[in-house]
């Protein structure tokens, strides 16, 4: 059924009020998860919300004053879109804030993650798009500085509890909860839904794997595939970190994960679901994260770190930005459209 939501018209724009406290909570279906847009939800340069707004499409603009961004929503799919803010301290208070949100049911709903990150060119070609299993923190630890550290020590970051990194027996995860393990029958059913979906390869894709020959799985077409994510909101490159990267990720999932993308909201994101979960606000069982390479987590060959960084400072400026922006959203939208419907997997809670 259709819920209709008093609106008014403002400008060009369906501006949605509050519900009154009356009003029945509005059940939601999916709701979609994005962390940034630039300048309007439609009609310019796209960020991770614009192409949801255009195509799904999103027609009705919802105020949240608790948030960053005003909600997009199809009441027809039942479908609901957020923009975070960048950053875990973003994504948390807004998923929160979301969850809290009286004119919502999200007891039942989907959460589809659907961004841009960066690629780890040992595992993927930019442009391509990876569902998570595993999703690890990058902030939560010690840190002492690589100027400073041992000898014998290949990285700075210590796990928090911890002397050394990667000390065994691993820290038991709490409230410092640094890994978050996705429902592995729901990411295989996302992934086998969408596995077959052609990705663009172009000229400018072409030209972005140059530098990367030395990493194999760097040089194939754009594909969907499985990878895990490294979630923090520092945004780093290098060899050397890469390497931790990949460390880490396999030390918090016990040699069970592979680092895959690099993104900046997911761990705040899923801290913020979990608790919400707590509440009997959501369910923790239904969430995804895909996200899809706009760009190498290290420089090219023949290149510097800090020149790496110079040429990535902005969002539109990295090297696969507009590929990684349609695959998020071209591998996303029939898993959207399908929870939608209720064609998830069989085993989904009723």
């Amino acid at each position: 059924m259709r819920h209709v939501i008093p609106a008014l018209l403002l400008a060009t724009a369906l501006v949605v009020s509050p519900a009154r406290a009356a009003d029945p909570p509005i059940p939601i279906k999916v709701v979609v998860v994005t962390a940034f847009e630039i300048g309007k939800d439609k009609g310019d340069i796209p960020g991770e919300l614009q192409l949801w707004t255009e195509r799904l499409p999103l027609p009705e603009v919802l105020p949240f004053p608790q948030g960053n961004h005003r909600l997009r929503y199809n009441p027809d799919l039942g479908v609901l879109a957020i923009v975070t803010g960048e950053g875990t301290a973003h994504a948390s208070a807004s998923i929160t804030g979301l969850g809290m949100d009286p004119r919502f049911d999200l007891s039942q709903a989907y959460w589809v993650v659907a961004g841009i990150a960066g690629g780890n060119p040992e595992r993927m070609s930019v442009g391509s798009a990876a569902w998570a299993r595993w999703v690890v923190d990058a902030d939560l630890a010690y840190e002492i500085d690589a100027r400073e550290i041992p000898a014998d020590w290949t990285t700075g970051y210590v796990p928090l509890g911890r002397t050394e990194p990667y000390q065994e027996p691993r820290p038991p995860t709490g409230a410092t909860r640094s890994v978050f393990k996705l429902k592995e029958s729901l990411v295989a059913w996302a992934f086998r839904e969408t596995r077959n979906i052609r990705l663009a390869d172009d000229r400018a894709l072409r030209r972005a794997r140059r530098g990367y020959e030395d990493y194999p799985a760097s040089q194939t077409p754009p594909r969907v595939m499985r990878g895990d994510t490294l979630s923090g909101s520092t945004f780093w490159t290098g060899k050397r970190l890469n390497r931790w990267a990949g460390r880490w990720v396999r030390y918090w999932t016990e040699g069970r994960g592979d680092f895959t993308t690099s993104a900046m909201e997911d761990t705040g994101t899923l801290t913020a679901l979990t608790q919400l979960a707590r509440a009997g606000k959501v369910d923790r069982d239904r969430v995804l994260v895909l996200r899809a390479a706009s760009n190498h987590t290290l420089p090219r060959r023949g290149e510097t770190a800090a020149e790496h960084l110079a040429q990535n400072a902005d969002e539109t400026s990295f090297s696969a930005y507009d590929a990684a922006i349609e695959a998020a959203y071209r591998v996303a939208s029939p898993v959207v459209r399908a929870l939608a419907r209720g064609e998830g997997p069989a085993d989904a809670p009723p």
